[in-house]
This record gives C-alpha cells, structure tokens and sequence, in this order.
C-alpha cells in the first residue's frame, strides 16, 4: 500500500527512487478506491489447484480484488467436470467486452505439442489480442509464458534433452525493477517442464527485459519495458508437494524420470519436501500487484490504452 506523507516532505525524493509509492495527503484524501478486477485464464487440467495456487499468492494484499475465472470454450477438460466449469467460468464471449486492470494466463500441459497444434490455440491468440486494449497489465505463467513470447513477439520455444523439474536457485539482473523491490541477489523457485526460451532470441527484442535467470534452469523472468506484460517460466504459484505429486504421476504412467532437483531432503523421493520458494512467491505477485495494477491502472477503465 502507499505511504502517506505531508506535501513537500524531503523524504518523498528519496523514497520514491527506492520504488516505494508515496502520495501527499491531499492526492490520499481525493483518491478514488475500487476493488481490481483480476481475470484468471486457468489452463491446467486440475482448475482447482491452480486457482488456490494463484489465489494464495494474490490474497497476500490489503487491496481489494475481484477474480473472474476464465477457460477455453474451444477445449473440453477431462479433468473438470464441466458443471464446475459452467458454475464458476466464464467463456470468452463473456468477458470481451469487459476491461481488466490485471489478468494471469497460466501454463498448460501442453508442451511437446507446436503452438498451432494446441487445439485451443486459435481462441487463445484471440484472448491475447483482446488482452492488449482490454487489461492493463497481463502475467503469463510457464507455457502460458512461451505463449505469450510467441505470439507477440515471435520468440520461440526449444525441446529440452529432458525435463527440467526442480527448484532452482536465479540470479536477480536488474535489483532495480520495482517487481524485483525486495528480492534478495538470489532466489529459489521452482520449474517443471520440458522446454524453453532463449536470451539470445529475447535479447533481439528492444521491449524486452530478462530479469531473473538460472544457470541450470535457463530464463525465468522476462518484462515488456512499459510493465503491461510479462512472462514468468516457473512456477512461484507451486505447493509444498505439487513436483512430488507430477513426478508420483509420472513413475505410476512407467516414465523414466529423475526426480525433481533440489528439492528433496538428500535427494530422497521418500522425503517431505522443504518450502525455498514461498516467501518470493508472495513479494513478487504483490509487487506485480501494487507497482503495475494498482498503480498503473486507469480509475475508469475505458480509458485503458492498448499495449
């Protein structure tokens, strides 16, 4: 939240290069106050899980937000009962005429698979057109990243020798970036999939910035330099059990897979795994939250910009 102080205070300088909001009183007292309105795009064939997941992370907040829950009209999930879905989703022709000041897209199982494969791909090209005059600022999440690199700017995904599945330790590039504000030099989060984005592509991209990466995981954080987008290949949303419960699911199907790096005690699969994560995880959807929603974001959403 905003730190109130006297107009004309010195302090306000000097805060402010530190990236912490800071408003007079008289701007405090005018202001108007709305709920955010946060539109999810759940991919994940468990919706249930990824929504707690992302909920958790964006409840960490004194303001007020509003979610609506979207999925893809063009895919039958057969891992939600589509009674769940018509109670608690809303279609695409439902929302295009809306405006949102955030929205979060999240990954998919879906990475062996070319873009235009994905059967859904179509109406999700159409939803991240539509996102760029009709939500302020847009986190894609895993393949939800890939996506968005993809589509809008062309960036490509490569197959991997084998799956990256683990929580790895990331080098902060740029300490300076008010979505960074907070973080230590290095943070742990985790990954867990089967491709990847290379700087080199995303280095030919004047808009773009890496911010985090991992020397065993690759690039994890990359932003748009006007903070309306940006692309997060991990997985900071993860519980405590959600790789031991993939990497369960993939032995029970006879796949031959490590188990997830760094992330039980010892290296031991039969061990309770230790939360590295957690505490960035809250900082960085805050800080998505408070530097480039809630600040950013018109009062009156029509007058939202495009991208």
């Amino acid at each position: 939240m905003p730190i109130t102080v006297p107009k004309g205070l010195p302090a306000i300088e000097a805060l402010q290069k530190e990236n912490i909001f800071v408003m007079d009183k008289y701007r405090a007292e005018h202001q108007d106050i709305r709920p955010l309105r946060i539109l999810i795009l759940n991919l994940m064939p468990t919706k249930s899980d990824t929504e707690t997941q992302l909920v958790r992370l964006l409840s960490n907040s004194p303001l007020q937000i509003h979610v609506e829950l979207l999925h893809m009209a063009s895919h039958a999930s057969r891992h939600t009962p589509m009674e769940y879905i018509l109670k608690f989703y809303k279609n695409f022709d439902a929302v295009k005429g809306q405006r949102y000041d955030g929205m979060i897209i999240s990954g998919a199982p879906v990475e062996h698979l070319d873009f235009s494969n994905v059967d859904y791909w179509p109406e999700l090209c159409r939803v991240m057109d539509w996102s760029r005059n009709h939500v302020y600022s847009v986190l894609h999440v895993c393949w939800g990243a890939q996506a968005g690199l993809f589509y809008h700017f062309g960036i490509p995904k490569y197959n991997l020798p084998e799956k990256i599945s683990g929580i790895f330790r990331h080098k902060v590039l740029n300490p300076a970036h008010p979505l960074l504000r907070g973080f230590d030099d290095q943070f742990s989060a985790p990954h867990s999939r089967y491709t990847e984005v290379r700087a080199s592509d995303i280095e030919k991209i004047p808009e773009l910035e890496i911010l985090a990466r991992s020397r065993e995981a690759g690039i994890h954080l990359v932003a748009r330099n006007n903070g309306r987008q940006f692309f997060v290949t991990g997985h900071f949303e993860y519980e405590r059990d959600t790789l031991a419960r993939e990497y369960k699911r993939d032995i029970k199907k006879g796949m031959h897979i490590a188990p997830p790096r760094h992330y039980f005690p010892g290296d031991d699969p039969l061990k309770k795994p230790e939360v590295r994560w957690q505490s960035h995880a809250f900082l960085f959807y805050s800080n998505w939250l408070n530097y480039f929603v809630y600040q950013g974001t018109p009062y009156d959403l029509e007058e939202l910009k495009g991208v």
